[in-house]
C-alpha cells in the first residue's frame, strides 16, 4: 500500500515499519466499534476511559501477534475499578475483520469523582492471556500495576516479559461532530523496536521495584534510533490520533516521513462477542442437579447475561449440568 492511498480509516489498525531503523508500530482508530462496547453498559465516565484505554491497547497488541484465536487483556485492581477484560478475536478468514469486545466490573459505592480514572485500580496487576485455540497451552503473562496509565503498564509488561522496548500514543473522546449523534473515538499508535540477537540491558534498570523501562534495553545506534522515533511521537496531538479529518497514512508522515515509514494492508476491526447457548450450557455442565435448582428462578427457568454484549439467556433447567435428565433445549436470547 502506497502512502498516498485513500481508504476509509475509520475502525482499522495499520501496520506499519520504518526503512531507517528496525522498528514497527501500528495506527489504530477505532470509532463504531468503540461506540458499541461502551453503548452496552452504563459505566460512569471514569470507567468508560478505562475501558476505552484498554480496548485500544488490545487493537493494538493483538494486531502485531500472528494470532489464530484470541488475545486478552485483564486489569485487576484492589481499588473501585476492580476488573477491566477485553478480547481480540483473530479474523476467521482473509480480509474479514477481527472482533473486539471489553467490559468492567467497578464498585460504585467507592468511587471519587475528584480522582484520575488510572487511581480508581489501585495496587493490583496488568495480564496479557494468548490463547491460540484448541490443541494448544495459553499464555499468561503479568506485570504489576505501575506507572501514571495503562499505556505505561503495557509498556512496562513489554520490557520486562518480553524485552521489547514499546511506546503507546492513545487518546479517546465521546461527543457530537458534524451534528451527528453522540458517539465514541479513539485512536492511538503504537511503536516497538524489533527484537536483535543479543539485546542488552543496562546495569541500572529504571521504574518502580527495579522493573526495566524500555530505554534500558537498547544500546549505542538502536537506543538513538529509539529516541528519535519517541521524540518524533512526543509532538503528536489527540485530534491527530483521533481523526477523522488526519488519515492514518498522513498522521505517519507528518510524524516520521524522515523515517522511511512503509505500510502494510490495514486490518478492519468490528465489535464482536463469541457467546452463544452453547458456551453457556458448557459452563454450567459442572453443576449437580441441586445446584441447578439453586440457581432456578420463580419462573421456573435458569438466567446468565453476558458482560461483554448484554445478551440474556433463559434455559430448562432440566438440560443443564452434568445431571441433566432433558435432551431437548429451551433456550432464548434477548440482547440487551
Amino acid at each position: 500500500m502506497n502512502l498516498g492511498s485513500s481508504i476509509a480509516w475509520d475502525d482499522t489498525v495499520l501496520p506499519f515499519q520504518f526503512d531507517r531503523s528496525d522498528i514497527r508500530g501500528r495506527v489504530a482508530r477505532l470509532d463504531d466499534t468503540l461506540h458499541r462496547v461502551l453503548a452496552q453498559h452504563a459505566y460512569p465516565p471514569a470507567i468508560e476511559a478505562l475501558v476505552a484505554e484498554t480496548v485500544l491497547l488490545t487493537a493494538l497488541i493483538g494486531q502485531t501477534i500472528k494470532l489464530r484465536w484470541k488475545l486478552s487483556v485483564q486489569i485487576r485492581g484492589t481499588g473501585p475499578a476492580r476488573l477491566i477484560a477485553t478480547d481480540y478475536f483473530a479474523p476467521t478468514d482473509a480480509g474479514a475483520p477481527a472482533r473486539l469486545r471489553g467490559y468492567a466490573s467497578f464498585d460504585a459505592a467507592r468511587m471519587n469523582a475528584t480522582e484520575r480514572p488510572f487511581d480508581l485500580i489501585g495496587k493490583g496487576y496488568f495480564a496479557l492471556l494468548i490463547d491460540q485455540g484448541r490443541g494448544s497451552v495459553p499464555y499468561q503473562g503479568i506485570t504489576p500495576i505501575a506507572g501514571e496509565s495503562l499505556a505505561a503498564c503495557a509498556e512496562t509488561y513489554f520490557a520486562q516479559s518480553e524485552q521489547l522496548p514499546t511506546r503507546f500514543a492513545l487518546a479517546f473522546e465521546h461527543g457530537k461532530r458534524q451534528g451527528q449523534r453522540a458517539s465514541w473515538r479513539a485512536g492511538g499508535v503504537m511503536l516497538q523496536h524489533m527484537p536483535t540477537a543479543s539485546p542488552h540491558v543496562s546495569a541500572e534498570a529504571s521504574g518502580e521495584g527495579g522493573l526495566l523501562a524500555p530505554g534500558d534495553i537498547l544500546d549505542s545506534e538502536e537506543g538513538e534510533d529509539w529516541r528519535r522515533a519517541n521524540l518524533l511521537l512526543d509532538t503528536v496531538e489527540p485530534p491527530e490520533l483521533i481523526g477523522p479529518t488526519v488519515q492514518s497514512t498522513d498522521l505517519l508522515v507528518r510524524l516520521f516521513h524522515e523515517e522511511g515509514p512503509r505500510v502494510f494492508d490495514a486490518q478492519p476491526v468490528e465489535f464482536g462477542c463469541t457467546c452463544s447457548a452453547d458456551r453457556v450450557r458448557q459452563s454450567l455442565s459442572i453443576y449437580s442437579a441441586k445446584d441447578i435448582r439453586s440457581m432456578t428462578t420463580d419462573r421456573g427457568v435458569v438466567t446468565a447475561d453476558c458482560q461483554f454484549c448484554g445478551a440474556h439467556y433463559e434455559f430448562d433447567p432440566a438440560t443443564l449440568g452434568f445431571e441433566a435428565t432433558a435432551n431437548d433445549t429451551e433456550e432464548y436470547r434477548r440482547d440487551g
